[in-house]
């Protein structure tokens, strides 16, 4: 093996060996979904980043790209499920009201349900 060979071995061992050893508060945590609306653009957009390196040789630098989109999305499914749960509660009490004949709560909170629902879907 020759010496260039050697240190791209070296080079890329320590590319995906580095994430491994930091700290908590070096380690890349992926951008934020605070609101429904940005885990839904995050969740858009870095599955499309992530499709684009899927379709490339998954090089060590590849692999490490791949490390670091996997944090927004999973920030982006978890706010989407946490956005989804409560939307299952708030059809819930659509459906109650309607059972109980409550047309304030079924226009209230259907409408709530159906503001929220919209941001996932058109």
């Amino acid at each position: 093996m020759t010496i260039l060979r050697q240190f791209t071995a070296v080079a890329a061992s320590l590319l995906i060996a580095v994430p491994a050893f930091a700290s908590d508060s070096d380690h890349f945590k992926g951008q934020p979904s605070h609101t429904l609306e940005q885990a839904v653009a995050n969740f858009s957009e870095y599955n499309n980043k992530l499709e684009k390196v899927l379709a490339g040789d998954l090089t060590p630098e590849a692999m490490n790209e791949v490390h670091q989109l996997t944090y927004t999305l999973e920030n982006a499914l978890q706010k989407l499920d946490d956005e989804i749960d409560a939307l299952e509660e708030t059809l819930e009490k659509v459906h109650k009201a309607s059972e109980h004949a409550d047309p304030d709560t079924v226009r209230s909170a259907g409408e709530q349900y159906l503001s929220n629902s919209r941001k996932l879907v058109n």
